[in-house]
């Protein structure tokens, strides 16, 4: 059984992995490791979303301790803190009730700094390990196995699972437990004024009387350009608003990130705008559509529409 630090290097003849959470980013990353060869026990409330890995082998658990009871790593992807709470720290469920000692949870969910420590601690009473390991890069990133991984944790820890880390992107040691969910809260902060900035610039060449796909595909190799314009700036213009990351998480994520910025003493105006104008779109009942959809608060502020325009984007 592989533990943190003096059982055999991982692999998939030595190393037996455990996956809570199998949707839209946790399909395509468990997927990577059973096509590696990795042996694969799954977790997923909606057992329809677990389908596609029991197809690819994988096997099905009935609770988060199951999976670990079976598991020498036990991956975690879920929406929520208190999901994550739930998987990793029910007493009675809860993956870390059920992980030998020497195991290792690693959570990738975007949670709070403070449970990621609580549940390091938890797992060091029982002689185990974790790792807060949220990623970015979006479904695309995890189906191309292209992530960024900000990991925060014991050091040697996570260089023992770069060999599983590997197949889902690039790993990043962002420092002691906490700090791989500060990194992703510093990133969200990023992404959703970069995207505020996409839209606002749409609307305006939209209302301006501009052919937007070609003024997209202008700036794109300007100062402009950006991974959100290249990733999202043809689908809101095909008015594809089909979740890579839904508006309810992002929700969530940047209100942990106004939190901790009441913590810190913190004032970032436009992470609290972002919020807000994302928090419209979850009031509408929007929030199952993916973050582009912040087009749409945008067109409701202005009433205007892009959508004329979505052949543009061909």
């Amino acid at each position: 059984m592989a533990a943190a630090s003096t059982e055999p290097t991982i692999s998939p003849s030595t190393t037996r992995v455990g996956w809570i959470g199998t949707g839209v980013m946790g399909r395509s990353m468990c997927g990577h490791l059973l096509k590696a060869g990795y042996t694969l026990t799954i977790f997923n409330r909606t057992l329809s979303k677990a389908q596609p890995l029991l197809d690819l082998g994988a096997k099905l658990a009935d609770s988060p301790r199951a999976v670990a009871s079976q598991s020498d790593v036990v991956f975690s992807i879920v929406g929520y803190p208190s999901d994550v709470r739930s998987v990793l720290l029910d007493p009675t469920s809860g993956a870390l009730s059920g992980l030998r000692p020497g195991g290792v949870l690693v959570d990738m969910t975007t949670s709070e700094p403070s449970l990621a420590v609580e549940i390091s601690q938890s797992a060091a009473a029982k002689s185990c390990s974790s790792i807060d390991a949220p990623v970015t890069g979006g479904d695309v990133g995890a189906k191309n196995g292209t992530l960024a991984i900000l990991a925060g944790g014991d050091e040697a820890v996570v260089g023992k699972l770069i060999p599983l880390f590997a197949l889902m992107g690039k790993v990043n040691y962002m420092g002691a437990p906490g700090k791989g969910q500060f990194a992703k809260l510093a990133n969200q902060t990023i992404i959703c004024s970069t995207m505020l900035g996409l839209v606002e610039g749409m609307v305006f060449a939209h209302k301006a009387g501009l052919d937007v796909g070609l003024f997209l595909k202008a700036i794109s190799v300007g100062a402009a350009g950006s991974r959100s314009l290249d990733m999202h700036g043809a689908r809101i213009l095909k008015r594809d608003f089909e979740p890579g990351f839904y508006v309810n998480h992002f929700v969530k994520d940047l209100g942990i990130c106004l939190k901790e910025c009441q913590n810190m003493g913190l004032a970032l105006p436009g992470l609290a705008l972002a919020q807000q104008l994302y928090l419209s779109l979850k009031a509408h009942g929007e929030g199952n559509l993916g973050t582009q959809a912040l087009i749409v608060a945008l067109e409701r502020l202005n009433n205007v529409s892009l959508e004329e325009q979505s052949g543009s984007a061909k």
